[in-house]
């Protein structure tokens, strides 16, 4: 779960991670109401939206003066804001953050996440502040250091000093650094955070170490037990596919391609989505049923696949373990009857009782094609996408 700048920097605040001033505004009149409460004379007013690259889409605006607040705000809401990060379609900016000015003497950047790796939170840390990291790792890897912390000691004050002096801080800078490291490992690990980003990290005028921006990802598994942090959650920012797979236990993630993609289990599904690539197709989604769908949840699967107006084919994968292959079936014939499906169907059965499902889907009438296998039905729906074109 991702949660906005503003609520980022709330949390940072209460574990002391020091960050400027500032307030959330839905309108223009709270934009400025805010910026007078701040007092200025810099302010800078920030889209808020679930993305990087605000500053290149022209969602980020310094101002010194309320008018100027006022036209930045007025600017801000409500636009479409195109970044690397939201794609060609944008995000509509439904709130922004008005902030203290800062005064910077230089940029840094700085991370924490978990490495699946080590299985351990590490620190990344660079001092190309400002710059997408990925640029930095493409060009000039040796400009960014890796700090593992061992979960048995958490964040210790030598491993702090050692990210400081490698950001080439000097005299009260690593004091400061050191100590708003700490507070930013608890604030990490007591909100069963899977990612922190800032950048820039700053180092401002009179020494002092400030996240100028923040970013923080949450582990969804862990959200039954931080009720405050999921109550952050801000549903505008997801896709409705998304929130509506989520509802009915379904795990759906929209992609770029035009294959629809319905399987049970994520190794599985990995391996379906890599299979119609190797045929020459792209797959729409990621879709998970799971180990215990029922047919109700299959038919909902169908609806979501068929939202998404750039799916041309669906291909079912289903290997029946714990998910019986009939069960798969009676709700692939329930939601071809009840919704208009329109695009190529084809369905690989296997495992517990594949033949009475397949039988099941034999003598519904219904226009599916039946895959012998996996590399068998992707192939047919691929080719049967490009006839269908």
């Amino acid at each position: 779960m991702n949660i906005h700048e503003h609520q980022a920097k709330e949390l940072f605040a209460k574990y002391g991670v020091v960050v400027p001033r500032g307030k959330v505004a839905f309108s223009v009149d709270e934009a400025t109401a805010a910026a007078g409460e701040l007092g200025g004379p810099v302010w800078v007013v920030k889209a808020q939206i679930h993305a990087g690259g605000r500053g290149k889409g022209g969602g980020i605006k310094v101002v010194k003066s309320l008018d100027e607040v006022t036209v930045a705000a007025r600017d801000i809401l409500g636009m479409t804001l195109v970044t690397h990060q939201t794609g060609p379609a944008g995000k509509e900016v439904q709130r922004i953050y008005v902030e203290d000015g800062c005064d910077i003497a230089r940029e840094l950047y700085l991370s924490m996440l978990i490495d699946r790796g080590t299985s351990r939170v590490t620190v990344m840390a660079s001092t190309e502040g400002g710059m997408d990291i990925e640029e930095v790792a493409a060009k000039t890897p040796e400009k960014i250091q890796f700090v593992s912390v061992d979960p048995a000691t958490g964040l210790q004050a030598f491993h702090a000093r050692r990210i400081a002096f490698g950001l080439k801080l000097e005299g009260k800078q690593v004091g400061s650094a050191v100590k708003f490291l700490m507070a930013l490992y608890r604030a990490f690990t007591e909100t069963d955070a899977s990612l922190i980003e800032i950048n820039p990290l700053v180092v401002t005028g009179a020494g002092e170490v400030m996240a100028l921006d923040a970013k923080m990802n949450f582990d969804d598994n862990a959200l039954y037990r931080r009720p405050d942090i999921a109550a952050l959650r801000d549903e505008s920012e997801e896709d409705p596919a998304e929130l509506e797979a989520a509802e009915h236990e379904l795990s759906y993630i929209k992609l770029d391609g035009s294959i629809g993609c319905m399987v049970n289990g994520a190794g599985l599904a990995m391996a379906t989505m890599d299979i119609i690539k190797l045929y020459g197709g792209d797959p729409a989604n990621f879709l998970d049923v799971g180990g215990g769908a029922t047919r109700d949840r299959v038919t909902e699967a169908f609806k979501i696949i068929l939202s998404d107006p750039n799916v041309e084919g669906i291909l079912v994968n289903i290997f029946g373990g714990i998910m019986r292959c009939d069960v798969i079936a009676e709700g692939i014939v329930a939601a071809a009857k009840e919704i208009s499906i329109g695009v190529p169907l084809v369905v690989r059965l296997e495992g517990t009782n594949v033949d009475l499902g397949k039988q099941i889907l034999a003598d519904s009438g219904l226009p599916i094609l039946s895959g012998d296998d996996l590399g068998d039905a992707a192939e047919k729906v691929v080719k049967a996408v490009k006839e269908a074109a």
